[in-house]
């Protein structure tokens, strides 16, 4: 009876934050969908108009959404590549004993807390600068022609915007299940005759596993949703060559003042995101379960 009570009583004493949680999520959202079948532009207040899924309609066909989708899944899967291959070997390196390495170590993780902007405007104006560029200044010095990143390869060069601060978090957490593996386990191999190719692929990658899904399930789910570094670098240029669904919507929203196509394509992103998610996530329950 007791414990009834109990469980009663903080069924009681978490509600409001419960409550708080879900109206913080559905409020948006509702009227995010309520947006999506009108038509609504900035330019016209009061004119609003339903529409039923006539925004959705002119979305979906928009060539541009094609391209966006194509930009956001090469997006996604270039710093996902570039993270857990880069993290996997970085997590090996700051693995050995050597000195100082924890000041290594902090200076591996310290990008991942420079804010997306300030990144954004250090690799446009300090990295990839066509003229006055640490990249174009290489390039000099070996008697080549500099490359204007953000103008030729505009969406790599966002890709390892990207890349360089999620590296550190796929470090820090390959690390982590680096550091739990068994040493004995590595000894064994070793004097089994198991050259460091083998111990890598048939010992470390297998422990890794579930630590690498799990970076891969997080970064996804946040690699969806990257605009800072878009809106400060390319603002989607040129053309379309750089535009991903969240840039545009954004467009759709605020430079054209369609908030109803906007609201369209901002249902669509959630729909094509918990997509990912859910398949991310019954990888990960398989993967955890073996």
């Amino acid at each position: 009876m007791a414990t009834e009570h109990s469980r009663a009583a903080a069924r009681i004493m978490i509600s409001p934050a419960v409550i708080l949680l879900l109206l913080w999520m559905i409020v948006p959202l509702g009227m995010t969908l309520y947006f999506s079948f009108l038509r609504f532009n900035l330019l016209m207040p009061g004119m609003e108009e339903w529409t039923g899924f006539e925004n959705y309609r002119y979305f979906l066909s928009d060539p541009a959404f094609s391209t966006a989708l194509i930009n956001t899944l090469l997006l996604v899967g270039g710093v996902l590549l570039i993270t857990v291959i880069g993290g996997t070997l970085l997590a090996l390196l700051l693995d050995q004993d050597f000195f100082g390495q924890g000041v290594v170590r902090i200076l591996t993780i310290a990008p991942f807390f420079v804010m997306p902007t300030v990144s954004a405007l250090v690799f446009k104006n300090m990295f990839m600068n066509p003229v006055n560029g640490l990249f174009a200044h290489i390039a000099g010095v070996f008697g080549m022609e500099p490359i204007d990143w953000l103008s030729q390869i505009p969406l790599l060069s966002i890709t390892l915007m990207v890349s360089w601060t999620w590296l550190p978090f796929a470090t820090l957490i390959l690390l982590t299940a680096l550091q739990s593996l068994d040493r004995e386990q590595i000894e064994a191999s070793e004097m089994d005759g198991a050259g460091p190719f083998s111990r890598f692929f048939y010992i470390i990658v297998p422990h890794l596993s579930r630590a690498g899904t799990v970076v891969i399930l997080i970064e996804t789910i946040f690699l969806l949703s990257v605009f800072a570094e878009i809106l400060v670098t390319t603002n989607g240029g040129p053309g379309n060559a750089s535009t991903n669904l969240t840039y545009l919507v954004y467009a759709e929203s605020l430079l054209r003042f369609d908030v109803g196509t906007g609201a369209a394509g901002g249902v669509v992103a959630i729909i094509l995101a918990n997509i990912v998610a859910i398949f991310l996530m019954r990888m990960i329950g398989k993967n955890l379960d073996a």
